[in-house]
């Protein structure tokens, strides 16, 4: 499969960029081509501009700046989105990326503005590796939204004919080194079985 890999932590040295080191090395043994956007090292623009949002709607437009980036996400078979929980929600820059990029012409059809049609039906597979600072408990108190944006929001733009698969680990702060390490061999394991 063609897997576009977002991913979304600042640090370098964080449990984050262990755990896509495992599964970035299962995915390959796998022998799935994937092709990794680190939105921070790629330094992606999470910004929607004055200028972005006037010409959203506009399919001739919208797309300026963002050709690249929009190229990559059509030809996948796979969207892996990884990121902490941060106020219970995704990082910026990521919200940024699903404002940048699922836009009209791209994610969806806006031709009957009464009615959006999905357009993203190239993925097939849409998997979370997400995880949180609160235990399980409070984001579920808060309806969890990150786990609602890549099982429901992100899949709506598939026409809902992707399969979701969602990896949180809750608690992070305060989660030993026995829990961290079972969460990548989790991962791994699921990066490993990855099917369309």
């Amino acid at each position: 499969m063609r897997i576009l890999y977002v991913y979304c932590h600042p640090l370098p040295e964080s449990f984050h960029a262990a755990i896509r080191a495992k599964a970035l090395a299962a995915l390959a043994a796998a022998g799935h081509a994937v092709d990794l956007l680190d939105l921070y090292a790629e330094e992606f623009d999470p910004v929607l501009s004055e200028d972005g949002r006037r010409h959203y709607h506009d399919v001739s437009r919208n797309r300026i700046g963002l050709e690249d980036y929009i190229a990559r996400l059509t030809a996948a078979d796979a969207l892996i989105l990884q990121f902490p929980t941060w106020c219970f929600g995704p990082p910026a820059m990521l919200k940024g990326f699903f404002d940048r990029m699922f836009m009209p012409g791209v994610a969806f059809d806006l031709a009957d503005p009464t009615r959006a049609k999905p357009m993203l039906r190239n993925i097939r597979r849409i998997v979370g590796i997400v995880t949180y600072g609160r235990p399980r408990h409070m984001a579920w108190w808060m309806r969890d939204p990150p786990r609602q944006i890549v099982t429901r929001y992100v899949r709506w733009f598939t026409g809902g004919a992707a399969r979701a698969d969602y990896h949180a680990l809750y608690h992070l702060n305060v989660a030993t080194d026995a829990q961290r390490a079972a969460f990548i061999d989790k991962v791994e394991r699921a990066m490993h079985k990855l099917e369309a």
